[in-house]
């Protein structure tokens, strides 16, 4: 069993870093729109890309998505405060570190104990590194809601059954001109019952026939106007303080020590 969890662990690393290099989070957009510029339409079958609405609109939909002003959550000891209108971000990593920026421009300020960090090597460490940490926590945080993103394909594998026994609908994501990593796929399990996405599974490569993992994409809760999933089917990497607001106390993308997460609701 812990050779498993070790090797789940590293498959996680690989996760990480292969998203990090994948561009797969465009910024905030101002206009509602039904797929993202870059979104390969043409190269995905037309009921991946039916499917791949339905779970977006039973999440909430596009509009409401796209909308959305803030939103908080903590994934494995990072909590996180995105602002997707003005594409500001918090990052607060353990007690400690804090880090605000501008996902636009990459700069912005960090701070240890509540003091300025004015080193520029550790500063732009930290800046540097801000922002593979919100495109990978985020991404799985929101996955559904990013299924026509740029450079995305999406077709659809058939009708097969989540680990659970349950009914699902398959579809496969693929990535078209984005990243180093080309031949990353996921493949998501669309359960027919609630059309939400229940399951997903990541192939590091394209050929693989296992995937690195699978995971359960579960227990969803509405908030704001949207819906998320919280369990990731591992206490360790589930997610925790999720929240979706469309106003936040001023002082929260100022505040050098980490903010009272019951501010955020």
């Amino acid at each position: 069993m812990q050779l498993r969890r070790e090797a789940q662990n590293r498959y996680l690393l690989l996760f990480t870093w292969a998203l990090c290099l994948l561009p797969l989070f465009s910024v905030a957009q101002k206009k509602s729109k039904a797929a993202a510029d870059g979104f390969n339409a043409a190269g995905s079958d037309a009921k991946a890309i039916a499917l791949a609405d339905q779970v977006i609109k039973n999440m909430g939909g596009y509009e409401a998505w796209n909308k959305t002003r803030y939103i908080a959550w903590t994934w494995r000891n990072q909590y996180h405060i995105w602002d997707k209108v003005q594409n500001r971000y918090r990052l607060e990593r353990g007690d400690t570190l804090v880090v605000i920026a501008d996902l636009n421009t990459k700069e912005g300020v960090a701070y240890r104990n509540g003091e300025e960090i004015k080193d520029p090597a550790r500063r732009q460490k930290l800046l540097t590194g801000m922002y593979p940490s919100w495109a990978n926590d985020s991404y799985w945080l929101a996955m559904p809601f990013k299924l026509k993103d740029s450079g995305v394909t999406l077709k659809y594998k058939g009708e097969g059954k989540t680990q659970t026994g349950a009914d699902a609908d398959l579809i496969e994501l693929t990535f078209k001109g984005v990243g180093v990593t080309p031949d990353n796929r996921y493949i998501l399990a669309i359960d027919k019952a609630s059309g939400l996405i229940t399951e997903w599974s990541f192939f590091r490569n394209y050929a693989d026939e296992k995937p690195s993992f699978t995971r359960t994409w579960t227990d969803y809760q509405q908030y704001g106007k949207i819906k998320l999933a919280s369990s990731r089917g591992d206490a360790a990497v589930n997610m925790s303080n999720i929240a979706v607001t469309q106003n936040i106390p001023a002082e929260v993308f100022n505040s050098p020590k980490p903010v009272n997460k019951a501010l955020i609701k």
